[in-house]
């Protein structure tokens, strides 16, 4: 199967640069040469996530990234990870409400063997794929639901606020973890026809960067990948679009054994990919992201009312994206005197928006977190990846900061007064469970969990 190129596209910031190619079987592939160190990463995007789910199987996204780890025609159980593991890499899989991805980085030298693993699972997954693998990872994603969202404090924030800011029937209304329920209910001919669906050449990204030799690397992989058959039965994902504003307040109270009480909200903020998301990234990185932002210095410095106090932003490009409030507590402080103090900031906020002293630290702060992810090979891969699949032009991941920087103080004001209001917010109140004391009962448990 001949190659088929694009045009190669180059773009740079700080000497970094991308070349774009593509096979005939519609996989885009994207390399990125780094010669400062002898190591490659490896990075694959498929184009599915739990978006596009249907109703009653939820996770099935999430429970095939697991699957995809359980063998294929070629490297039989478990052996991805001891082939990868055993040349002296590491590798892992992610879902998203968005996209699953892949990624290894390896030694130089054992490049092609990360990219012979992806193209054989790939390839020839539903070989290996039977009851048994089914079962075993069915058993290990419910697991880590117990142990990420369930059994852990403040556990089922992310779930609930999320069903709460996107309605019934959103393609965006569950998480990718899913539903006990619909993972039982996933089937070995579901599994089957979701990885016929959305696994192929077509519905991927290919990112390669490193120690590299473009021209032995893009023979790699049209060696590995270029007979595997494009697939042309997806279905494009649901409407994500939504008003820009909720309009009104939503609000759930939990009562749990939690070891503070906690005042969590998310907001509707612009789609990523927009100036207006990347002016509310400059507004939720002032307003609560580190140290020295301004809810930190109100409720944990000034009033000593919270022990924590943070904002960021979930960025998302099929549907609005999220800004995440997170305070919780001091000791006998209640939740209406925290979020009386939340709105106070967030009104001057809108009205007088930031500082030029605030705007340069916020710009410098997302400049860094930018320059970070760029410079390593892993994190590269990644970026380039995102932009391709969720942009359709990889070369935007080499400019992003520029945006950022072009952002004005009056256009982080603009967002913050259309959107960080009281009628655009889902409110989770977590407060503890009271013992036969009245008190608070204690936990050892610790906080948090990984999205």
């Amino acid at each position: 199967m001949p190659m088929g190129h694009t045009a190669t596209a180059e773009a740079g910031s700080g000497g970094l640069t991308a070349t774009e190619h593509r096979l005939a079987n519609g996989l885009r592939v994207v390399l990125s040469e780094d010669h400062l160190t002898p190591v490659a990463a490896v990075c694959l995007w498929y184009d599915v996530g739990s978006r596009h789910e249907v109703e009653g199987r939820t996770g099935l996204a999430h429970l095939f990234e697991h699957l995809m780890f359980q063998g294929s025609r070629q490297v039989r159980g478990n052996g991805h990870f001891e082939l990868v593991q055993g040349a002296g890499g590491s590798l892992n899989g992610t879902t998203s409400f968005e996209r699953t991805n892949y990624f290894e980085t390896m030694p130089a030298h054992q490049l092609e063997l990360a990219l012979w693993l992806e193209a054989d699972r790939m390839g020839s997954l539903l070989a290996a794929l039977d009851d048994e693998s089914m079962e075993n990872q069915r058993d290990v994603v419910k697991n880590e639901r117990r142990q990420r969202y369930d059994n852990v404090p403040y556990g089922t924030a992310f779930e609930r606020l999320t069903a709460l800011a996107y309605p019934e029937g959103h393609p965006y209304h569950h998480t990718p973890i899913g539903s006990m329920a619909d993972l039982d209910a996933a089937t070995l001919d579901d599994a089957r026809a979701f990885f016929r669906t959305y696994y192929a050449p077509n519905n991927a990204v290919l990112s390669v960067v490193g120690d590299i030799d473009p021209e032995q690397t893009l023979a790699w992989v049209e060696k590995y990948f270029g007979s595997i058959p494009s697939h042309d039965g997806k279905p494009a994902p649901r409407d994500g679009t939504l008003p820009d504003v909720i309009g009104e307040q939503l609000r759930q109270v939990v009562e749990e054994e939690v070891p503070a009480r906690a005042l969590m909200a998310a907001y509707r903020l612009p789609h990523d990919g927009t100036r207006a998301c990347d002016a509310a990234d400059l507004a939720l990185t002032i307003l609560g992201g580190g140290e020295s932002s301004r809810l930190h210095n109100r409720l944990v410095r000034r009033d000593r009312t919270a022990v924590g106090a943070g904002f960021g932003l979930l960025r998302l490009a099929g549907a609005p994206s999220l800004g995440w409030l997170d305070v919780k507590t001091s000791a006998g402080v209640e939740v209406p005197e925290i979020e009386t103090a939340v709105d106070e900031e967030l009104a001057r906020f809108a009205a007088e928006g930031p500082t030029a002293e605030e705007m340069e630290r916020a710009q410098a702060q997302l400049e860094r977190e930018w320059l970070d992810r760029l410079g390593t090979v892993a994190g590269r891969a990644d970026e380039l990846c995102r932009f391709a699949v969720l942009f359709g032009d990889p070369q935007l991941a080499l400019t992003a900061v520029r945006r950022v920087l072009d952002v004005t103080a009056d256009e982080v004001r603009e967002v913050a007064a259309e959107r960080l209001r009281p009628d655009n917010r889902a409110v989770l109140v977590y407060e503890p469970v009271k013992g036969a004391d009245g008190d608070p009962t204690d936990s050892d448990d610790e906080e948090g969990t990984d999205q």
